[in-house]
């Protein structure tokens, strides 16, 4: 019986310092251009956008004004050649060049007015998941939104491409048939996408083991209605990656948080998190944090004391409060500046499609009017669609498919 006993503490006690080690972490590379089709002359909005992200943190940004690919982080600056940003800005001069030809071929067969604000965007990358030392792919990407809806999408199991927009459907088609750029798209995500994001992120975690660890705060606050009760916090700030493990444990044993907030960004590029579990007044309690760029786990244990917010918690929480509202102001606007814009006559109807369903819809849609003046505007659209594809310069259709950075 000693011996079981031996074990099982043996046995919590391993857990507890490999629970980081043996989840799957999960990792990302992603690239989004945003092009607007005419000037909105407001201070920190271009014509042409490009942020690159690895694991949702800022690496590099590129716009029209200033034509030239910057670095975001202090490790891409020292690890990266002068050549290589030259050759960002150049493939980024190339895309904005591209995607202009493409957001007016656009405006024609889905008839929006000129003197409009349209948005065309495109999100392309790839997604990783790491199992201790072995790093698979899970997910390519590479879609186009327009005006603020789906346009186009990349199914990589199939090199085939998706469309939930009607009028979208003849250069669906047009690239559904160029099977060998098809091909090289999905070559580009799986391969050479993933190789540019380990290598990113064995710099970026080069950094992280040299950086301070997180501060990790514990305390606790008395319920009203039952005084042996306690609301026990654990809140970890000041941390780059997002995959952090925070776990709250009760006499050395693991428990299921009641409330957790989330990983929330602070305004100086790092992360937040906090948790909370209930606890009695008498049991011991301790906050777990890991990762595995730190030299040791953080483990902060309770006082017993009862406490609400220290000053520097509330500070902290003050910042990422003021950071998400600086993000929700940047969303009202760009939602204002498309709002105002004037109503087009006639919204398009959406038909989701995947590469097993019919590439034309079923039955007829309507549009406030009749299914005959419906049919009409649909053979008017269609047609005007193809008319218009022989307008498209070649440059703008290689750009759909096109290789994207770095």
């Amino acid at each position: 019986m000693c011996t079981n006993f031996i074990f099982t503490l043996l046995y919590v006690f391993l857990l507890d310092w490999t629970l980081a080690s043996v989840q799957a972490e999960k990792h990302s590379l992603h690239y989004i251009y945003t092009c607007l089709s005419k000037p909105v002359n407001l201070p920190g909005i271009y014509d042409f956008t490009v942020v690159g992200l690895l694991d949702g943190r800022q690496i590099d940004y590129y716009n029209s004004k200033d034509q030239r690919m910057i670095s975001k982080q202090k490790w891409m600056k020292e690890k990266m050649p002068e050549d290589y940003f030259e050759m960002g800005t150049q493939m980024r001069k190339s895309k904005e060049q591209s995607l202009n030809v493409i957001i007016e071929f656009l405006m024609e067969p889905m008839r929006r007015n000129e003197s409009d604000l349209h948005v065309l965007q495109m999100r392309s990358g790839c997604e990783v998941q790491q199992q201790g030392g072995k790093v698979m792919f899970s997910k390519g990407i590479r879609e186009y939104g327009y005006d603020g809806r789906d346009f186009l999408s990349f199914d990589i199991t199939v090199s085939r491409w998706l469309t939930p927009v009607y009028a979208a459907l003849p250069l669906k088609r047009q690239l559904d048939n160029m099977t060998e750029q098809n091909e090289f798209i999905k070559t580009y995500l799986k391969l050479e996408c993933v190789g540019w994001l380990n290598k990113f992120r064995e710099y970026a975690e080069e950094e992280l083991r040299n950086a301070s660890p997180p501060d990790v705060h514990v305390f606790a606050k008395q319920y009203f209605r039952d005084k042996t009760k306690m609301k026990l916090a654990c809140m970890a700030t000041g941390f780059y990656s997002k995959d952090v493990i925070m776990t709250i444990r009760k006499n050395h044993t693991p428990v299921p948080e009641t409330e957790s907030t989330g990983i929330r960004p602070n305004h100086d590029g790092t992360f937040q998190l906090m948790k909370s579990v209930e606890i009695s007044k008498d049991e011991e309690a301790d906050c777990f944090v890991s990762h595995r760029t730190f030299k040791a786990p953080i483990i902060i244990k309770w006082d017993g004391k009862r406490q609400n917010f220290p000053p520097e918690v509330v500070a902290g929480i003050i910042g990422a409060v003021v950071g998400g509202v600086l993000l929700v102001v940047i969303l009202c606007l760009v939602v204002y500046i498309l709002k105002t814009r004037k109503r087009v006559s006639v919204d398009l109807p959406t038909h989701t499609l995947t590469f097993q369903m019919e590439e034309t819809p079923r039955g007829r849609y309507t549009a406030g009017g009749s299914d005959d003046s419906t049919a009409n505007y649909w053979d008017d659209v269609n047609q005007e669609y193809e008319d218009s594809r022989n307008r498209l310069a070649a440059h703008s259709m290689e750009a759909l498919i096109q290789e994207d950075d770095p």
